[in-house]
């Protein structure tokens, strides 16, 4: 056998070790399907096997889920066509009968789970009549596929709910929640959590103490699923009939998986396993035949763990971990950014030119800490971390630091100020990062003896949440300052992306235009209430006019002052500037200050603010919901293709991890060039043209994707690069 170690000892216990070559975690492809079924014929056919207990050989863990490889080989299809839900099916129902056979296998077989046991590998754990987990806070169990566009297709969606009921089972399927081995006990996913290392010693005892437990609750006489099913049984009842409402609001009816696990439950929970496995697997089929799943896969899983990995990072660089931080600037950002830091190992120099306010931005350190007391976090790592961190007001302090962060008033005077006198404690030669969401890295490098040491480092707030850092590359940004910059985001477990320098880079001019859209629409009178829910409808995290002002009105138009005077005669007014001009004349500049496009009164709900009616008369003719929805997409992916087209994004991959993770772009789309490419590229522009033509020249295609169009190619094609512009 390739990926199993099949070992019988003197008791006639077999143990299956689990290591499959050349993967850093074990996961499920075509030799081990065909090893496992090699191994289960043996435990069944041999009598001197009393029974079996399955671990893993490799230190990262127990299991992950399928081999995206051999998954992307299923759903493989001819040029222009869909992958076939029957072809699928076929390939697919394969694990799924494997799985059974193992629990049918006739002798006693119990799991033993060191480390991360995830999705297929999860599954395999359920097949299993006892499952024990050493325990260790890293430690993490269940099936999360509905986070990438699938729902579990192992036999999960019908073995978990007849284990832990069919509401608690949901709850965890639907959001892809997991577990930590002491929750899995009490719900009985598991069914004993020993000390570390001694899984597979514990398991083994069950087995030789056991030798007739070889059936599954489901398959013994009298069984009942926990908590009822079915029908007639009231409790079911209400569960599926509140889930398949709540789930169509929480998705907007844009994703398919979540609809296709609650089919698959109903109809699969009162039947045999049998026959519920292949409701399961017709499900899981009909959904990885759409593209909304390979998508979701591709950005949110392969393209994301690549990134991750260094994908963009110089290979002929040495490793550069950052060992003490120069952090400058102890605002939000600036705490948020030590915080991380300080979490991953570094020392920390919190500077501030208030001591005030560097202790401040400490005590931010320690409040986000305390949060996490319990969660992972001790009393004395919590000490620990926070000593990592020292508040100052004097740049002598930065003394021995080995990467800098600039997080300070968004002004070029002050940033070039600040980098020179930092200059002046650490030399040229550091790497300098500047936390700038909008102005150029280019100009701000002129501040620093070495432009090719000094590289833009963009976070998103709030820091400790958001996964996304932007990575932006200046003229003269060199080798080594890529290196530096995605090692520390390596250290902080960030998601990188790599852009060249532009005016808001990518993200931020991106993200920029699905509020300028929202503010537009306002001002052609279309109803806010509509333009609202638009957007949420749309699959965005919530409507352009709450996340202006969750941003704040104030500073968009301040991005607004900043680019008409940097660019003169070259800026280009869209009707949104004066709109927003005249909310900050009003005082209306956002959350922060209680009233923007909402009001928001203390103690009570936001809501839309009554006076954007008599400032923006209401149009007679109102557009339906899907024209809304159409102008916030298409100014986003027009925006997004332009970036490509003139060089800021030099991969489209890094244009969908940026669009999904940075603002929330619909990440059932697999992101906007996904997007793209899935709609098709010839209907991309013809629905261009027609809004260019309705709007303005804000929406016009670029020429690249008119030749895209022409030529027939995509994002995602060997023939869409750059050169077809």
């Amino acid at each position: 056998m390739q990926t199993i170690n099949f070992a019988v000892d003197a008791d006639g216990i077999a143990t299956l070790t689990i290591d499959v070559p050349g993967q850093s975690m074990n996961v499920i492809g075509p030799d081990f399907l065909a090893d496992l079924d090699a191994a289960i014929t043996r435990i069944s056919s041999e009598e001197a096997i009393k029974g079996a207990v399955i671990a893993s050989g490799k230190d990262s863990g127990f299991m992950a889920g399928m081999d995206l490889k051999y998954f992307g080989s299923m759903l493989a299809a001819a040029p222009g066509e869909r992958p076939s839900p029957a072809a699928i099916f076929d390939q697919l129902f394969v694990l799924n009968q494997l799985f059974r056979k193992l629990e049918t296998c006739g002798k006693p077989v119990a799991c033993a789970i060191e480390g991360t046991c995830v999705g297929g590998g999860f599954e395999l754990a359920l097949a299993c009549h006892r499952r024990f987990v050493g325990d260790s806070p890293k430690t993490q169990l269940g099936l999360p596929e509905i986070l990438i566009g699938l729902f579990p297709g192992g036999g999960g969606s019908q073995r978990l709910p007849r284990i832990m009921g069919v509401q608690a089972s949901l709850m965890y399927m639907l959001q892809g929640k997991l577990f930590r081995p002491a929750e899995a006990a009490m719900l009985k996913v598991v069914d004993q959590v020993v000390p570390q290392g001694t899984a597979v010693q514990a398991a083994r005892e069950w087995v030789k103490a056991n030798p007739n437990a070889n059936a599954q609750p489901w398959d013994v006489k009298g069984y009942k699923v926990p908590g009822g099913a079915g029908g007639f049984n009231p409790a079911f009842v209400q569960t599926m009939a509140g889930a398949l409402p709540m789930t169509l609001k929480q998705t907007q009816r844009n994703m398919n998986a979540p609809i296709a696990l609650l089919s698959a439950v109903y109809e699969g929970i009162t039947l045999p396993m049998d026959r519920a496995i292949r409701i399961e697997s017709k499900y899981f089929a009909k959904v990885a035949a759409d593209p909304q799943a390979s998508n979701m896969i591709r950005s949110l899983f392969v393209n994301k763990q690549a990134a991750e990995r260094g994908a963009r990072r110089p290979k002929d660089q040495p490793k550069a971990p950052t060992r003490k931080l120069a952090m400058l600037g102890a605002g939000m950002m600036g705490a948020g950014i030590a915080t991380v830091a300080a979490q991953a190992g570094m020392e920390v120099v919190l500077f501030d030119r208030d001591q005030a306010y560097a202790e401040k931005g400490k005590a931010h350190v320690e409040e986000v800490l305390k949060k996490r007391l319990g969660k992972g976090m001790t009393p004395e790592k919590m000490a620990e971390t926070l000593a990592r961190v020292t508040p100052t007001t004097d740049y002598a302090a930065l003394a021995g630091a080995d990467f800098v962060i600039e997080a300070v008033f968004e002004d070029v005077a002050i940033k070039a100020e600040v980098t020179k006198k930092v200059e002046e404690v650490l030399g040229a030669d550091t790497i300098f990062g500047s936390n700038t969401s909008t102005l150029p890295i280019t100009r701000l490098a002129k501040a620093w003896g070495k432009p090719e040491n000094f590289i833009g480092v963009h976070f998103f707030s709030p820091v400790e949440k958001m996964p996304l850092v932007e990575i932006i590359l200046g003229k003269e940004t060199g080798p080594a300052a890529i290196a530096k910059a995605l090692d520390f985001v390596s250290q902080i477990k960030k998601t990188p992306i790599v852009v060249n320098d532009s005016r808001g880079f990518y993200t931020s001019r991106c993200f920029g235009t699905y509020v300028q859209e929202g503010v537009e629409m306002v001002a052609e009178g279309i109803n806010p209430a509509l333009i609202e829910n638009a957007g949420k409808q749309l699959g965005m995290p919530v409507g352009p006019l709450a996340v202006g002002d969750e941003v704040s009105i104030e500073l968009g138009h301040k991005i607004v002052v900043a680019a008409q005077k940097e660019l003169g005669d070259a800026y280009v007014a869209q009707p949104s500037d004066a709109v927003m001009a005249k909310m900050v004349e009003l005082g209306r500049l956002g959350r922060k200050s209680a009233k923007g496009w909402y009001d928001y009164p203390e103690g009570q709900k936001k809501h839309l603010w009554a006076g954007l009616e008599d400032m923006f008369p209401r149009a007679a003719v109102q557009p339906d919901v899907d024209e809304v929805k159409e102008r916030l997409l298409y100014r986003q992916l027009i925006e997004c293709a332009r970036c490509f087209e003139e060089g800021v994004l030099e991969t489209p991959e890094d244009g969908d991890i940026g669009a999904i993770f940075g603002w929330g772009f619909a990440p059932y789309t697999g992101g906007p060039f996904s997007h793209m490419d899935t709609a098709g590229i010839g209907h991309v522009v013809a629905v261009l043209e027609r809004l260019a033509e309705r709007h303005g020249d804000r929406f016009a295609p670029t020429v690249q994707l008119q030749d895209m169009a022409a030529s027939g190619a995509t994002f995602y094609h060997p023939a869409s690069s750059r050169a077809a512009a």
